[in-house]
């Protein structure tokens, strides 16, 4: 992926306890905005799936608790002045397909919060945000 001198590179990283988003400047390899689905808002949401017996067995996040952290990440990038992120394509597409529906939401919150999200088109009709009217 060829990269311009002022873009944005979104990056999710996703385990079965939590999602993390962050976005780097391609320019200097730093992150310039992160959310989470550790952070104080979503303890209590995460103990009690955790408390719950019998657990789940798709983990502790879902697509609710993704497309917060997209919102949270889309509030904290336009705070600071960015307007459009890229995502890694290949990287997308090699997610199992449990992950990428998941995840589809966060790429939509983001877009709804006034950030541009380069890519996320291009995955096409997996998520459960793009079944909905209205939605792309």
């Amino acid at each position: 992926m060829s990269m311009t001198r002022n873009q944005h590179l979104l990056c999710l990283v996703l385990s079965c306890r939590k999602i993390t988003a962050q976005v780097t400047d391609s320019a200097t390899s730093s992150i310039v905005a992160m959310a989470s689905s550790s952070e104080q808002e979503f303890l209590a949401h995460n103990r009690a799936k955790l408390a719950r017996f019998p657990r789940t067995r798709h983990g502790v996040w879902d697509a609710k608790v993704a497309s917060r952290v997209g919102e949270k990440l889309g509030f904290r990038l336009i705070e600071i002045g960015v307007s459009s992120v890229e995502i890694d394509l290949d990287e997308e597409l090699a997610r199992p397909i449990r992950h990428r529906q998941m995840v589809r939401p966060l790429f939509d919150s983001v877009r709804r919060a006034g950030v541009s999200v380069g890519g996320a088109d291009k995955l096409g009709g997996i998520g459960f945000a793009s079944r909905q009217s209205g939605v792309v």
